[in-house]
């Protein structure tokens, strides 16, 4: 088992098991071994006028906690080489609100991240930071990336006459595109732009299933200054990759990313809702493929003159900030620019075409999705989704059908114009 314990400075013990990792909260213990979470940030905070409730900010602790959890283990170290059995201790500002969903919030985590978790809520936390808020000229929120879908909905949310506030994870590929992104659409002092800041010693663990947990607690903070009951929090993801079906047998369970699945924003709703943090999580694009959304953008000149900058790549700091042209991602890119209109596709890729961009070694992506195709062609698209749609309620399964198979022919095109099929 591999344990983890998150908590304030004050609380954390003199002496820590072996076995055991460690992290504080904004201020770095300094000590030898005990990792660091957001440091400084909650005094930032603070001086920007933040003054979240102590559930909205607890929601924050724990996120990030597991947030440090998720890169401080290795799957490696393992009994079969991915699946992690861990046990978390995080401290909270009110750990007793917390108690009722431990079981809740496990099963959670093992959707997520495909990992075993024991959750344990104890006292320790850091307490809000008491800022002095200032009225708030937004009225939602809207997670912002630098993708081409966060884009999407940025724009077409001003098109409708919203005033979000867009909220990012620095990235060090990214932020600048982000900033670009959120200053266009929504002016200065519409942006919250904020790290995890996770330092520790030692190796990394990559697959970071567990990642997507920060942006929703920094959506959340952000959602503190807005007046709404409830506000909303827009997440702008296309249905295929909310979905994330395993092209092949192999990819099942956490080997495929359920960042936005909407089973997993349906438990965190329901946590949301059980601590009464007033905020509603929004897929507005989940019955949408990424084709159907360039498609719709409800402002075609502003896309056109930004589409082409945005990042989808799932490698793009393994090529050196380019976008290999062969992950998934860069696959349902490319089919969805082609859907669209392929000359609006100006993005620099490793690898243009698919033919020849086969890899030696690891997941050949361009393999998997033409297995998938001929799958659905061959056998019909029942047999290839499996149990994928098992979470669907009855009145939503034949939406998201529709959008899977909308996402197969969108991926069979770019594979027959690049000659894979």
């Amino acid at each position: 088992m591999m344990k983890v314990l998150c908590t304030a400075v004050d609380a954390l013990p003199r002496n820590l098991p072996e076995n055991e990792l460690a992290f504080t909260f904004f201020k770095s213990a300094k000590r030898s071994g005990v990792g660091t979470i957001a440091k400084g940030w909650r005094g930032s905070l603070k001086r920007r006028g933040f003054s979240p409730s102590p559930q909205a900010w607890d929601f924050a602790q724990f996120c990030l906690s597991v947030c440090a959890t998720d890169l401080a283990c290795l799957r490696k170290a393992s009994a079969d080489g991915w699946t992690r059995v861990i046990e978390l201790t995080v401290g909270l500002h009110e750990p007793l609100r917390w108690l009722p969903f431990q079981q809740h919030l496990e099963n959670m985590l093992k959707v997520l991240t495909g990992d075993h978790w024991t959750l344990r809520f104890v006292a320790g936390g850091a307490p809000p930071p008491d800022g002095r808020p200032t009225e708030s000229m937004h009225d939602c929120v809207s997670l912002l990336s630098g993708g081409l879908d966060s884009l999407i909905g940025g724009i077409d949310l001003v098109a409708q006459g919203r005033r979000p506030v867009f909220v990012s994870q620095l990235a060090h590929e990214d932020s600048q595109r982000q900033r670009d992104y959120a200053t266009r659409l929504g002016g200065m002092g519409s942006h919250w732009q904020w790290s995890h800041g996770i330092s520790f010693s030692g190796q990394r663990e990559t697959s970071t299933r567990a990642r997507s947990l920060a942006f929703y607690g920094f959506a959340v903070l952000a959602a503190s200054r807005i007046v709404g009951n409830p506000v909303q929090v827009f997440v702008p993801e296309n249905g295929f990759i909310c979905i994330n079906p395993p092209l092949v047998p192999g990819r099942v369970s956490s080997l495929s990313t359920r960042t936005t699945h909407p089973q997993f924003i349906e438990m965190l709703q329901a946590l949301l809702d059980g601590l009464a943090v007033p905020v509603t999580l929004e897929l507005p694009y989940r019955f949408k493929t990424k084709g159907q959304m360039l498609q719709q953008c409800q402002d075609q000149a502003l896309l056109r003159a930004f589409a082409a900058h945005s990042t989808s790549c799932g490698r793009f700091r393994t090529y050196n900030r380019k976008h290999c042209g062969r992950c998934v991602p860069c696959m349902i890119r490319k089919a969805a620019f082609l859907a669209w209109d392929p000359a609006a596709d100006t993005t620099e890729y490793v690898h243009p075409v698919l033919v020849g961009a086969d890899k030696t070694s690891g997941p050949d992506d361009a393999m998997a999705a033409a297995q998938a195709v001929l799958d659905v062609q061959g056998k019909g698209l029942n047999r290839f989704l499996g149990a994928s749609l098992a979470f669907a309620a009855p009145q939503d399964r034949q939406a998201y059908r529709q959008v899977l198979a909308a996402g197969i022919d969108e991926l069979s095109a770019l594979l027959q114009r690049d000659g894979v099929l």
